[in-house]
């Protein structure tokens, strides 16, 4: 028989949904959380048509290792927060699960199938896909899982590896803060890679001199 590779989600004692969201009842991560999708938007340019990738671990928020204490409490605080947020700005969300699914993501129908998608069949609840991804699937209007995205930005909360889901090329961006709550932060946008041998420009105003040169 095939033996089957370890997972995030494959560690030993998990302790209890419940109990977990008891204790951590009172982490409140609601206003940190919306700081920093505000200056990350200010630093990416983020807006109507973009599409951010969200990659979050609730026990990472706790301090726990990543699939050890899942807390729905806490993702269902970073999901209405990605929320509000996205209804402010335009900018569309695709909520990464865990490793137990593929990574798959949770998104808008019409926004899959506008971007051709492929959709794939299963429900994220936590232990399988996670809280985030679950509280979002809750969440979010006609939502369903895609195999795959190409994202224009990322936010990493709690190192959940999201760099399959955005576009070439992805680019750090380095905000006042490094953490929320427990876990660590990572932030990307992207950029078109840029083509051409040593006559290439790069720049418009570069380009006008040019033109005008001629």
């Amino acid at each position: 028989m095939e033996r089957m590779l370890p997972t995030e989600s494959d560690s030993c004692d998990h302790p209890s949904p419940q109990v977990v969201d008891r204790q951590q009842q009172n982490l409140n991560i609601a206003e940190p959380l919306r700081a920093i999708l505000d200056e990350f938007q200010q630093l990416a340019c983020l807006g109507t048509g973009q599409v951010l990738v969200v990659g979050a671990s609730s026990s990472e928020v706790a301090g726990q290792r990543i699939g050890t204490a899942t807390s729905m409490a806490i993702g269902q605080q970073i999901v209405d927060i990605f929320l509000q947020w996205s209804s402010e700005t335009g900018c569309q969300l695709a909520f990464q699960c865990c490793e137990h699914l593929n990574r798959a993501l949770v998104v808008n129908r019409q926004l899959a199938m506008t971007h051709g998608w492929q959709e794939v069949s299963a429900i994220p609840v936590p232990g399988a896909g996670g809280a985030v991804a679950a509280a979002a699937y809750r969440k979010m209007s006609d939502a369903c899982l895609v195999s795959a995205i190409a994202a224009d930005a990322g936010v990493d909360i709690g190192d959940t590896l999201i760099g399959m889901h955005l576009k070439p090329v992805a680019v750090p961006v380095r905000i006042s803060v490094q953490s929320i709550g427990h876990a660590h932060l990572v932030l990307a946008r992207t950029r078109p890679p840029l083509i051409g041998g040593m006559r290439a420009v790069y720049s418009r105003e570069e380009a006008e001199k040019r033109w005008l040169a001629k």
